[in-house]
């Protein structure tokens, strides 16, 4: 796998899944909106923690920086 994300792409990506933790475990979110939401959140910080997106590769978006 070839990385394809960059910097402030992984950032954004671990922020919206600690929103998405923050809604689910205060109880604003609950029931199957929740979950949902948990579930993508953790597959935005899977992919940031694996410097790679499958979406990004199958449209060959690259969002990482060139040297």
């Amino acid at each position: 796998m070839k990385s394809n994300l960059g910097t402030p792409d992984k950032i954004s990506r671990v922020l919206v899944f600690l929103a998405t933790a923050l809604l689910y475990f205060l109880k604003i979110t609950s029931g199957a909106l929740g979950i949902v939401l948990i579930a993508i959140g953790a597959v935005l910080l899977l992919t940031s923690l694996l410097n790679y997106c499958p979406l990004y590769a199958i449209l060959g978006i690259t969002t990482k920086r060139k040297k």
